[in-house]
């Protein structure tokens, strides 16, 4: 029986995951408000390339910037590529075709993918309780896309290459974790953002020029770019990894669910997105598999 963390680390760990849940919870209403003026890939890029400067500065500040270990590849790659590059790429995407709101519940559904994955990839035992959570989550993945109303067409089946995108970009940030399970670093994720952050922007950089070569970021965007890119995604990716240290995995799993939920009333709230009976029990489904997968 693994011992519980001290109640300090764990003091610690709050006040990690409560600087985590404020800013991502506003990632993605911000991101929305900013492709006002903004297209999809260049606000990605932006969002990257600031993160990794600022990831760079912070660690050589903290001296422990070091070179990456041959060890260390995979882990970067993984999460470089997948886990930040083409999450991004669809995420902001799909962002132009879906409210904010379902957004910030659907980027958290890696459940129906990493559960199985873990099973067939990795070999991993699967508990019951686990396939209901798999089976749960991709329960309220339909509730939020609402497929019987895309028969008819219209606005909702315009909205499905979006959902789509979506499903994609669970399935890299679940690949990617299979990999840095199946290959860990040798040094903390932390000191291995800038290169990660370094190999997205460089994934991100020709898919803008050659998606949008007439795009970028207007004047009125920069400081929502300059939020996400510098403040949000460097400082709460690192509390959301001091958090997952000092918390046991349930509430951490429990915790994070602050951060759609947060993400869901900022966008009622600012954007005036409607906050239907299908986001409610949408994303109580999702939440609920989370816990139960945690559980498991």
């Amino acid at each position: 029986m693994s011992t519980p963390p001290p109640r300090a680390t764990t003091r610690e760990g709050f006040r990690y995951l409560a600087i985590s849940v404020v800013l991502f919870g506003g990632v993605w209403p911000v991101t929305k408000d900013a492709l006002a003026h903004a297209t999809p890939l260049w606000f990605a890029f932006s969002r990257c390339a600031m993160a990794g400067a600022i990831t760079l500065l912070l660690l050589a500040g903290l001296r422990r910037l070091r070179w990456p270990a041959r060890a260390d590849l995979p882990a970067i790659l993984a999460i470089g590529l997948l886990q930040l590059g083409g999450f991004f790429a669809l995420t902001h995407a799909a962002l132009a075709l879906i409210p904010a709101g379902r957004m910030a519940i659907l980027t958290n559904v890696t459940v129906f993918w990493l559960i199985p994955l873990s099973w067939w990839v990795l070999g991993e035992r699967v508990s019951p309780l686990q396939w209901l959570a798999a089976g749960i989550g991709l329960l309220g993945v339909g509730v939020l896309m609402q497929p019987w109303t895309m028969t008819g067409g219209g606005a909702a089946l315009d909205a499905l290459p979006g959902y789509l995108m979506l499903l994609g970009s669970s399935l890299f940030w679940s690949i990617a974790i299979l990999v840095t399970r199946r290959l860990p670093p040798r040094r903390p994720v932390m000191e291995l953002l800038p290169w990660c952050f370094a190999i997205a922007a460089l994934l991100l950089l020709p898919l803008a020029l050659w998606r949008e070569p007439a795009g970028g970021i207007g004047a009125p965007s920069w400081p929502h770019a300059a939020f996400i890119g510098a403040i949000a995604a460097p400082i709460g990716t690192w509390s959301t990894i001091e958090a997952g240290r000092r918390l046991s995995g349930i509430r951490a799993s429990v915790g994070f669910l602050v951060v759609p939920a947060l993400g869901v009333l900022i966008s009622n709230l600012w954007l005036g997105e409607a906050l239907g009976w299908d986001v409610l029990a949408g994303g109580g489904l999702i939440a609920a598999s989370v816990v139960l997968a945690a559980r498991g």
